[in-house]
């Protein structure tokens, strides 16, 4: 039997994407707390508050798409602590049948227990308006390490109730491998297998792979872009068999903890950014997030949908796909992946896109189906007109070169000696190109996904001096581990090889024998 954290937080079916919406709703946790948010327990007493009724039509607003929040809800949650307000959201979506309330704060409160700043994230508000929330003050100094250490302590929670072992398999564009890695390194009952493309990460993104030598730990460097190292774990997901057999999940966002968890940044910006919760209507505050593929932007959507009345802003580099979507409903390929100076963005087809155009169809499972099924034959879609009317309404966006990410960061600095990282940068040039919408009195958010430390290169070709924390400056001088894959080599065979190996391993308890990651591996294997 498939690991049961499958089932709650990600029913992966035809390869990475989910497929649940073409049965009982598109991920029906998500669904359920959308409509109607309701339970108690001992560890919760009250009903978490209902947040997401399906207005009338027209009766939205600007960047309210689903019914405004109550207020009183707002008012109440505004004065949360960020972990807290996790807390609030995970209450919504998870019943206490599953995890019980008290338990859940308990894993959360786990999961920010050893990040650097007190609140967790930090907003800093900087010269002519712009607020930059600082999400990257966990083990790997990036967003990501938010979402997937909740992931990793739900996941140890159901696999000890089963005695059960799991096989990750990820793909990285940057900042997800390590991330993942951090969430269940060291982990008995669990296995990580990361995909990065050489040379398409940065040095201290590699080596916070790389240096983590664990038994349960395996990073393979693969000669290809951030798209092509997913092909070999969608095949290895769309052998249900193999799947089965092995346990496999994913910790990329096509799983559902990680945007339930996210759906948090939102709400935190939108009560760090908004002027009042007492005026009718509320305030809208704009919200730019730098995204590659869209899964931040999804819970953003979601946070909408809950009634929450903010703007999104997708933000992109030269990958363009999601901004040719939102602008022009133009959902296709253009060419190979483009290295950029923001490389956790450099990726050419967004999956979470499919959860983006289920959510703003009004759940049509039949049109999102045929949809996709249309681009995976032809990598080339073009949005029906109603549906592009949607997603327009509800998204903004802008697409930044290496030169405007360059110029945002120079500027940033300039202005605030503040450094920003290119990611950041992308959601900065927005704000420096719509200074004048900013002006005439609506707040707005930039999400900062990652710490200009992991890119000095950047830093350094916008003439300015990286400050680097001793962590990162530690890692060059530590072991690293590794299996190369060359350009030529059945990545998808090495893999299924190597994952049957630690299967057979963990299912004897070794037989005195070395776990396999650890076989002749010394650097490089």
């Amino acid at each position: 039997m498939p690991c049961p954290v499958n089932c709650l937080f990600q029913p992966v079916v035809n390869g990475l994407f989910y497929s649940g919406y073409k049965e009982k709703g598109f991920y029906s946790k998500g669904s359920e707390a959308l409509q109607h948010a309701a339970h108690s327990s001992a560890g919760h007493p009250d009903p978490p508050p209902q947040l997401g009724a399906e207005p009338a039509k027209g009766s939205g607003g600007p960047g309210r798409p689903g019914a405004a929040a109550p207020r009183a809800t707002l008012q109440q949650w505004s004065r949360l602590s960020y972990p807290e307000l996790v807390k609030e959201i995970c209450y919504l979506f998870v019943k206490p049948e599953l995890i019980p309330c008290s338990t859940l704060s308990d894993l959360i409160d786990r999961a920010f227990s050893k990040f650097r700043h007190k609140d967790v994230v930090h907003l800093s508000r900087l010269k002519d308006g712009l607020n930059v929330l600082e999400l990257w003050h966990g083990a790997t100094y990036a967003f990501k390490d938010l979402s997937l250490s909740c992931t990793g302590q739900f996941l140890q929670y159901f696999l000890e109730k089963k005695q059960k072992h799991i096989t990750i398999l990820v793909g990285t564009s940057g900042d997800t491998g390590s991330s993942a890695i951090e969430s269940v390194r060291g982990q008995k009952n669990v296995d990580i297998f990361v995909l990065l493309p050489k040379g398409l990460c940065t040095q201290i993104q590699e080596l916070q792979m790389t240096t983590v030598i664990e038994d349960n730990v395996h990073v393979f460097v693969v000669h290809g872009n951030s798209d092509e190292i997913d092909e070999p774990i969608k095949e290895l997901f769309a052998d249900v068999d193999f799947a089965r057999r092995n346990n496999l999940m994913s910790l990329n966002s096509v799983n559902w903890s990680r945007i339930m968890v996210q759906i948090a940044h939102y709400f935190y910006a939108y009560f760090q950014c908004a002027s009042t919760l007492d005026s009718t209507p509320l305030p809208v505050v704009e919200i730019v997030v730098p995204t590659g593929g869209g899964g931040n932007v999804t819970a953003g959507c979601i946070a909408q949908k809950m009634g929450l009345p903010i703007q999104l802003v997708a933000a992109v580099n030269s990958n363009d796909i999601i901004h040719r979507t939102v602008k022009d409903g133009d959902f296709s390929l253009s060419g190979r992946v483009k290295a950029t100076l923001a490389s956790a963005m450099d990726i050419q087809e967004p999956y979470n896109v499919e959860r983006i155009l289920w959510l703003l169809s009004g759940s049509d499972s039949h049109l999102t189906k045929t949809l996709m099924e249309q681009f995976t034959v032809s990598k080339s879609l073009k949005l029906p007109e109603g549906l592009h009317r949607k997603v327009s309404e509800t998204l903004r966006s802008c697409s930044a070169s290496d030169e405007d990410i360059v110029q945002a960061m120079q500027r940033c600095w300039e202005e605030n000696h503040y450094l920003l990282c290119p990611h950041s940068a992308v959601a900065a040039h927005y704000h420096y190109s719509h200074l004048d919408s900013c002006a005439s009195g609506t707040p707005r958010c930039c999400l900062a996904p990652a710490s200009a430390a992991k890119f000095q290169d950047a830093v350094l070709r916008a003439g300015l001096v990286p400050e680097i924390p001793p962590e990162i400056t530690a890692l060059k001088a530590m072991e690293t581990r590794s299996t190369v894959l060359q350009r030529g080599e059945d990545w998808a065979q090495v893999l299924r090889d190597r994952i049957t190996a630690v299967e057979q391993w963990w299912g004897k308890r070794g037989a005195g024998l070395p776990p396999p990651g650890l076989q002749g591996v010394n650097g490089q294997a």
